[in-house]
């Protein structure tokens, strides 16, 4: 049984929620409760959670705007520590210095607006900015690891890290921090003077692109799976005549098949079994395998 009168000492300022359902916060709107769940606004936040979860022995586990994440209807365990609460954002020349909290789209507006070009791919990818490093998010031909400098990173000692962009074994969905127990705390991205009207007007392509080929209509989890060599995932769902296939309150859009859509009190239960449905008959019709992209955790 989790003392929260010493947790909360540890903690200082910081404050707890207590069996918080979860659903809250996930873009799915769904997800169990966590046993218990903390919004750190600082690093020095985030380093006392560190000390707090390693003095009481609690699992721990790191979310950010969990826009490509489904959590499982049993919920959590341990603490869950949201960091979207950490909003520091600034420009110094070039570069984009942004905490993990941060709204990649915000990111995106806010490189764009001040002229500087590499983060327009980015300009309708819901993420956060440490959800977008930790799956090297992109779209539309842009990465995140196309224009980052820097990572910077606690470790669950409390050490602060920096990693050079070089050093964080990018690939396409992938770095290094899915295989270590770092939090990210920001990044720095290294762009470029662009021109404006260059730049306005990709924008106002992929934000076109975005509304008009995506449900954004109804609550989902982005793109649910990766994409498999050779293949667009969405076609494979499509042609195998998946779209509209519902169980519960969870659909296959009508409007993109590689979006899950809650379009009816969806629990998480839902959005798995439409996702092994999917890669059941996918994989049965063409022999391609279709690996979720989407983070799925907790408990059943």
């Amino acid at each position: 049984m989790v003392d929260l009168a010493k947790l909360q000492d540890i903690l200082g300022t910081l404050t707890i929620k207590a069996n918080e359902p979860l659903s809250n916060y996930t873009y799915t709107k769904t997800g169990g409760p966590a046993d218990l769940l903390v919004f750190p606004r600082s690093v020095e936040q985030v380093q006392r959670v560190l000390a707090a979860v390693k003095q009481e022995n609690l699992p721990l586990t790191v979310l950010g705007n969990a826009s490509n994440l489904i959590v499982k209807d049993g919920g959590i365990r341990g603490l869950v520590m949201i960091l979207t609460d950490m909003q520091e954002l600034v420009l110094e020349g070039n570069q984009l210095k942004a905490a993990s909290g941060v709204a990649l789209i915000e990111a995106s507006r806010q490189a764009a607006a001040a002229g500087l070009t590499g983060l327009e791919f980015a300009c309708g990818i819901p993420g956060s900015i440490g959800g977008a490093i930790y799956m090297n998010a992109g779209a539309y031909g842009g990465e995140v690891k196309d224009v980052i400098s820097q990572v910077q990173t606690m470790t669950r000692d409390g050490q602060l890290k920096t990693y050079a962009g070089a050093d964080c074994d990018f690939s396409y969905r992938h770095s290094r921090f899915q295989e270590g127990d770092e939090v990210i705390l920001g990044v720095t991205f290294d762009l470029a003077p662009g021109d404006q009207s260059a730049i306005d007007s990709k924008v106002a392509e992929l934000t076109h692109l975005r509304q008009s080929k995506q449900p954004l209509e109804y609550p989902s989890c982005g793109s649910v799976f990766k994409r498999p060599e050779g293949y667009f995932a969405g076609k494979l769902i499509q042609d195998a005549g998946l779209q509209g296939y519902q169980v519960g309150g969870a659909q296959v859009s009508t409007k993109h098949a590689g979006f899950i859509v809650n379009v009816d009190h969806a629990t998480a239960t839902d959005y798995l079994e439409v996702i092994e449905h999917i890669r059941l008959v996918v994989w049965a019709r063409t022999g391609v395998f279709m690996e979720p992209e989407v983070r799925i955790i907790g408990e059943d």
